[in-house]
């Protein structure tokens, strides 16, 4: 085992170890995107995550200066990713036997994966009666039908500490996650043979992340609006939309969330995660339907199958407005950030 996690070390800038280079150059800079992927491969699991920033409180004692958590950090030597990326086919679909946050079509191509056979298990994010992000191993396309478990819910999550002990059971792994997740993925893949196991990763269009604390408070304070009441959220025209149990709608513009955007999402301008297999997401597509962007063999092949059985029903989407959006991302979050 300890053969398959060694790699070439990466070149420290600071005269100290490397999770305090981590520390300097990423995190204190105010670039950390919160993926931990840090916290996942770190071989004394010092480095700690969850609903607070990054952190290793012991590093300069507890760290053994192997260097793994810089070697995984999509934001070391940051250079943004965005544009629409590479893909092989655009498509605006929806499911015909699950319910998701719009077209269903991240927990479709999750089922019909493991339908196939192409992955075992599957790592994704549910939530509790609080909207506190937990993980959740899926096995079975059952288990997608539980609400708790498909939908977007706007907090961080521990996607990749659990990718890791997933990789580390099962020969073949997907995912579901935000752009600098999937984009820490592929550096973890070229880094540790183990992460070749993950064989579907499907992205999310993404604006910006919160922590779990920031948002609850924001939500209460702004609007009284409960997310304990909440049975779904959303991101459409500009306007966080908050739906309660008792029908109410609330709405508030994504403007007045300024000030509680994490520091690392003001810097991403990859809004169509184009690292994944297949990125998904509601933008251009009619209400109801999610905008598919097919971008490797794996996720043609998972389409593909989704046609076969007649699991979805497709429209054209439009295109130029996902353009739309990765364009203003790239505007709202200049590179370098604007003094």
């Amino acid at each position: 085992m300890a053969r398959e996690w060694q790699f070439a070390l990466p070149e420290k800038k600071h005269e100290k170890k490397y999770f305090g280079n981590l520390k300097a150059e990423v995190i204190d800079a105010g670039l950390c995107c919160h993926c931990a992927a840090c916290a996942s491969v770190c071989p004394v699991n010092g480095i700690t995550a969850g609903d607070a920033p990054i952190d290793f409180p012991n590093w300069i004692k507890e760290c053994v200066d192997c260097g793994a958590c810089i070697k995984v950090c999509p934001r070391w030597d940051y250079t943004p990713k965005s544009g629409l990326g590479e893909y092989i086919e655009v498509t605006a679909a929806r499911s015909k036997r699950f319910v998701g946050q719009d077209g269903a079509m991240v927990t479709e191509f999750t089922a019909s994966a493991l339908e196939m056979g192409l992955i075992e298990r599957a790592i994704f994010v549910a939530r509790d009666s609080n909207w506190r992000t937990r993980i959740v191993t899926i096995r079975t396309p059952e288990q997608l039908y539980d609400r708790k478990i498909t939908g977007t819910k706007y907090s961080y999550a521990d996607v990749l500490p659990a990718l890791k002990d997933a990789v580390l059971k099962s020969e073949a792994v997907g995912f579901v996650g935000t752009p600098c997740m999937v984009t820490a993925v592929r550096k973890m893949q070229q880094a540790f043979k183990k992460f070749e196991r993950v064989k579907l990763a499907i992205g999310l269009f993404c604006t910006e992340n919160f922590y779990h604390h920031d948002l609850y408070n924001f939500l209460l304070e702004k609007a009284n609006a409960d997310l304990r009441n909440a049975i779904k959220t959303d991101i459409k025209k500009g306007k966080f939309i908050v739906e309660m149990k008792d029908g109410s709608r609330v709405r508030i513009p994504v403007k007045d969330f300024e000030e509680i955007i994490p520091s690392g999402c003001k810097v991403c301008q990859d809004f169509a995660a184009v690292d994944s297999d297949v990125s998904v997401g509601s933008v251009g597509s009619a209400n109801g339907f999610s905008t598919v962007m097919v971008r490797t063999e794996v996720a043609k092949s998972i389409l593909e199958y989704i046609r076969e059985k007649d699991y979805a029903e497709f429209q054209e989407p439009k295109l130029e407005v996902v353009q739309k959006l990765c364009d203003h991302k790239i505007k709202i979050h200049p590179w370098p950030p604007e003094k």
